[in-house]
């Protein structure tokens, strides 16, 4: 690896550290990194390492390679330490990160560039929610990404085919290992229709053998999994396998177009993002016109594969979010290369977008402090104020300046800079007076505890084992002399109603981290606690 390109890659190992792994602990556990981390734990607790379970249930829904990753982080650092169970996730987005970088350059792509394009990605506000979050999109796209990296080797060269051929087959299954065929559809899919007809496969006939080879080893790695627990316990398989392929046509349905205003799903990068998609508009302003068309190719497949699917969600988008990085950073080059001599026509995008992230960071202290409440924060505020404010002034600066690339690099610092200090203050917006742990059950009572009808998935991550889940008649048959049942406040009435239990006490348990008159409150996340005495 040339010098200059170690020096582009520390650097970037440097802004995604502080990017992904700063303050990793400071939000709370969400519905999909509770079921995660559930498996985990069960893991480890239970000896489920095939066999997955979510609250002592079947979970075959998703592959467990991930899940294993987190299991021996929680291992070694504890289940209580969420930074340990959301390392996994960002240590793959560092990878990602990492076969990013070395792709762009087989693109006949200046290293210049491909660290442009890489800081992009890091910054772009999808890539850092799925890389601090305990969710396995990462891990299949990160995966994926290193197949297309030695895919492109085995297009591209002659020589070491078996080798590039057994590492994108390794990298391939752990994609699917990972999230099943999420990366092959959304990320290796687009690619390969991109590369196919910008690069075409020129000589593919005397690379047959190792193609097959690629293809037996991907098969075998990804599929092994699958038919394990296939053979061992064909129902539960069978069943989640039907629910989960009937949820892709039938389960939060969106219109065709609903994905189509993917590019701002990038953050602070939404407007250039836009302006690298317009082709006639970039067309003789890139410096490889052939990379462009690719990357262009690249990120509206990835588009069109994802709206054709019924079943749409903004997260589905993340693989999008990797083209989408390079094809901007063409856009980005341009302006390094041509910024100063640009007509005003042309540069107003270019003020209005770095002026409006400025502007962010200048009225941050005013506005911060009028709508947080800062009580137990002043540190972060003052820290996060000097920082933010001082980028949004230097922008403006080297804006006037027409010096693009500081201007740049600055945009890249100012996300560095709210997450080293501006994440704390998450919570100063969050406060919830009513907020009960379920942990506080933990080791309390002596007797069962039950859940009538619904599982949260954050309730049983918090009270830390699995909580049986009953029926109103199969709670009616119990024979337990005490017990405690957990159900929420609209369902109070069954308890007060039924007469084969005495009341002895009630509690309320409210697992909101979010104020009750905010939106995001969520009564799913509230449970009232009764302890039951039997009849005589």
């Amino acid at each position: 690896m040339p010098e200059v390109s170690k020096k582009y890659l520390y650097i970037l190992v440097l802004v995604g550290v502080i990017i992904f792994m700063s303050n990793l602990d400071v939000m709370y556990v969400n519905i999909m990194e509770a079921r995660n981390f559930i498996t985990a734990r069960e893991m480890v607790n239970m000896d489920n390492w095939l066999l997955t379970t979510m609250n002592a249930e079947p979970r075959y829904e998703k592959p467990p390679l991930p899940t294993w990753f987190t299991a021996l982080s929680a291992m070694l650092f504890g289940f209580n330490s969420l930074f340990a169970l959301r390392l996994p996730a960002a240590l793959l987005a560092l990878f990602l990160l990492f076969y990013f970088f070395r792709l762009i350059p087989r693109l006949k792509i200046g290293q210049k560039q491909a660290f442009l394009a890489s800081l992009i990605l890091a910054s772009s506000f999808y890539i850092i929610f799925a890389g601090r979050n305990g969710q396995w999109d990462i891990f299949t796209h990160g995966f994926m990404m290193a197949a297309i990296y030695y895919l492109w080797k085995f297009f591209g060269q002659t020589h070491g085919l078996y080798k590039n051929a057994l590492l994108a087959a390794l990298f391939f299954g752990f994609s699917f290992m990972s999230k099943g065929p999420v990366s092959l559809y959304a990320l290796l899919l687009p690619f390969l229709i991109a590369y196919g007809v910008v690069y075409g496969l020129k000589g593919f006939s005397r690379k047959k053998k190792p193609f097959l080879l690629f293809l037996f080893t991907a098969i075998i790695i990804s599929g092994w999994w699958f038919l394990y627990v296939r053979l061992v316990d064909p129902v539960a398989f069978t069943r989640i396998t039907t629910v989960e392929t009937t949820r892709w046509a039938n389960y939060n349905v969106k219109p065709f177009y609903y994905y189509w205003s993917f590019f701002t799903q990038s953050g602070i990068w939404t407007i250039p993002a836009f302006v690298g998609l317009l082709y006639p508009y970039l067309k003789r302003r890139v410096c490889n016109h052939k990379a462009y068309v690719f990357s262009l190719l690249w990120t509206l497949s990835a588009v069109i594969l994802l709206s054709i699917i019924p079943e749409k969600k903004a997260r589905y988008l993340l693989p999008v979010m990797i083209p989408l990085a390079l094809n901007t950073s063409f856009y980005i080059e341009y302006l390094f290369r041509k910024f100063r001599e640009m007509p005003l026509k042309e540069k107003w995008v270019v003020y209005f977008n770095h002026g409006l992230i400025a502007a962010i960071g200048i009225v941050f202290p005013v506005g911060a402090y009028f709508v947080l409440d800062l009580e137990g924060y002043w540190f972060w505020y003052v820290m996060t104020s000097i920082i933010l404010f001082g980028i949004g002034a230097a922008i403006i600066y080297f804006l006037k300046k027409q010096k693009y690339p500081k201007v740049f690099y600055l945009t890249v610092v100012f996300i560095c800079g709210i997450m080293l200090t501006g994440f704390p203050l998450t919570y100063a917006l969050l406060e919830n007076p009513k907020f009960r742990n379920i942990s506080e059950l933990q080791n309390k009572y002596e007797f069962n505890i039950y859940e009538l009808r619904n599982t949260t998935p954050e309730l049983i991550w918090e009270y830390g084992e699995p909580i049986s889940n009953l029926s109103e008649e199969e709670v009616l048959q119990l024979d337990d002399e005490k017990m405690g049942l957990l159900l929420m406040e609209k369902d109070s009435v069954f308890v007060q109603q039924q007469d084969r239990f005495r009341i002895i006490s009630s509690e309320r348990y409210d697992l909101n981290y979010v104020h009750p008159e905010k939106s995001g409150y969520k009564d799913r996340l509230i449970r009232r606690f009764y302890v039951l005495e039997k009849k005589e």
